[in-house]
């Protein structure tokens, strides 16, 4: 979830009274987001926009998604160019930026822009259109990391991720659940699903996209080497939407997960917090582990104190994402491509 708070636990289960209680603030929030997403775009970019959005706030995997996308499509001789909002970044709220990770950290950035850096140029912009009209200069097609509900830029493929394990919750709305607008709402804004990881609390989705006639894809978040993990006894931390994929990550590893201490999404660690968990991890005799996107995050500081030594000694978990059929999603990214913009922008 974004802004650093974790999401309420009832909102991943059925529905209780509290979500009934907020109910109709739900009503209200996404009844305002799609309207807000039948409206007409702004601008329509020179090249092909694909966008990986959810339907709920918090993580799905979206950036690994967007970097294994673009690793399909330089296979294919084409040149990505990441267009995100930098969520957390002071460059966030200004004029379109092109990243350059030798000059911009995670305070100017955010965290996964610095990630998405690693597949292709990015360009950092809360304004979509403004952003596109610097991307669509810098390469063949821009790949636009979340912004489903956003309609200021004309898509011309739209990608919604789900969770296999979680889904889309309870199926409310904010605030009473993690939808930002009821599914069916926001189905008619995509072009195709992609399940991620393992579970059955997907099978609505998959059910409600098929009915209209939408592909479904499956793709897994999987380490890229970890063989390094099996047998340590670990403290897993991480600010990230679900932290405790990372847990089970680690698990499957062969690690042994000793202790956790999860925060909210994009979370900014403060010294008090690293010395917290250097200690925690010293007293129980644990090896600390985190993700890429945390790690990013941890190098915020000035080289100096508990943040610079947490940084030093934490290992991080490399993963990826796989498709389950990297060869469809790229006849289907093909076809979609060469149609042009979807009718459902």
């Amino acid at each position: 979830m974004s802004g650093g708070l974790q999401a309420p636990s009832f909102w991943w289960r059925p529905p209780g009274p509290a979500a009934f209680a907020l109910a109709p603030f739900g009503w209200i929030y996404g009844g305002i987001t799609a309207r807000r997403m039948a409206r007409e775009p702004v601008y329509t970019a020179a090249v092909p926009v694909i966008c990986v959005g959810n339907f709920t706030v918090g993580g799905t995997g979206k950036t690994p998604f967007a970097l294994a996308l673009a690793e399909l499509l330089r296979a294919r001789g084409e040149s990505p160019v990441f267009l995100t909002r930098g969520y957390g970044g002071r460059l966030s709220g200004g004029p379109p930026v092109l990243l350059d990770p030798a000059r911009h950290g995670p305070r100017d950035a955010g965290d996964e822009p610095l990630l998405l850096a690693a597949g292709g140029p990015v360009v950092i912009a809360a304004d979509r259109a403004a952003g596109a009209r610097l991307a669509e200069t810098l390469g063949s097609v821009i790949l636009m990391d979340d912004g489903l509900q956003n309609p200021a830029l004309t898509k011309t493929v739209s990608l919604a991720l789900v969770d296999a394990a979680s889904g889309t919750g309870n199926g409310f709305c904010l605030p009473a659940g993690p939808l930002r607008a009821p599914v069916e709402r926001q189905l008619a804004h995509v072009d195709a699903l992609v399940t991620i990881g393992d579970g059955t609390a997907a099978q609505p989705a998959e059910a409600a996209a098929r009915a209209q006639g939408l592909p479904v894809f499956r793709a897994s978040l999987a380490a890229r080497e970890a063989r390094w993990l099996k047998g340590m006894r670990v403290l897993a931390f991480a600010g990230i939407g679900r932290p405790e994929r990372f847990a089970q990550s680690l698990r499957s590893a062969g690690a042994e997960v000793a202790d956790t201490r999860f925060f909210g999404d994009h979370h900014a660690f403060t010294e008090r917090e690293a010395q917290a968990l250097l200690d925690r991890a010293a007293q129980q005799g644990l090896a600390l582990v985190t993700t890429a996107k945390d790690r990013v995050r941890l190098g915020a500081g000035d080289g100096s104190g508990a943040l610079a030594r947490l940084a030093e000694i934490t290992q991080v978990l490399d993963v990826e994402m796989r498709p389950e059929d990297p060869q469809g999603l790229a006849a289907f990214l093909e076809a979609r491509l060469s149609q042009g913009a979807s009718p459902h922008s």
